[in-house]
């Protein structure tokens, strides 16, 4: 698998992405790098595809099988792309707090450390659904890095889309997110109108 080896922050700065939201807590920094032009119409919709592939962690070929696969559901295609990436365990993980950045969920579930529906998972692309219960596997609860991500999630709060039991280190999808529901600042749209043309 291709991996990228560019450092986070200065990929973060690159696409105007505050760290924050793959779950690094060091702030960007305020200064912007100054545009000498202004930018295209493609330019803005490949920078919105770049953002969406790079905080989700998915490759190109793997992000255009989404896109066709939102755009055979029905309703707007935009917003079942979003879903579908939301969707994934990796994000899952992050979001119910079982890991500090959304990198660290992903090798939480590459590792076997992460059991839906009673079964342990260990593809991070594995798409859960309504109803499924997704918990950390009891061999895994007792390890430091879980520990240490709940210690550090204790202020962030979980959609409405999850619920989570800190206790039983659990937590269960009530529905499939709505865009409404994600926080990222991404103009779905544009991508719509990159893969259109």
């Amino acid at each position: 698998m291709a991996i990228d080896r560019t450092p986070v922050l200065k990929r973060c700065r690159q696409l105007g992405i505050d760290p924050v939201v793959l779950g690094y807590t060091t702030k960007e920094s305020k200064r912007q790098p100054a545009r000498r032009r202004k930018e295209s119409e493609y330019g803005m919709q490949l920078r919105e595809k770049q953002k969406a592939k790079f905080i989700y962690g998915v490759l190109e070929k793997q992000f255009r099988r989404y896109y066709k696969h939102a755009l055979a559901k029905e309703g707007v295609t935009g917003e079942n792309l979003m879903a579908i990436l939301e969707s994934r365990l990796d994000n899952v993980v992050f979001r119910l707090g079982f890991a500090r950045t959304r990198k660290e969920a992903r090798q939480t579930v590459t590792h076997g450390h992460i059991t839906v529906n009673g079964k342990r998972v260990d593809i991070p692309s594995y798409r859960v659904r309504p109803g499924d219960l997704v918990a950390v596997a009891p061999k895994a609860k007792d390890l430091l890095v879980i520990k240490s991500a709940l210690v550090s999630n204790e202020r962030v709060s979980v959609p409405a889309w999850l619920e989570v039991d800190i206790e039983k280190l659990q937590g269960s999808v009530l529905s499939l997110p709505t865009r409404d529901q994600i926080d990222l600042d991404i103009n779905e749209q544009l991508i719509v109108e990159l893969y259109s043309k």
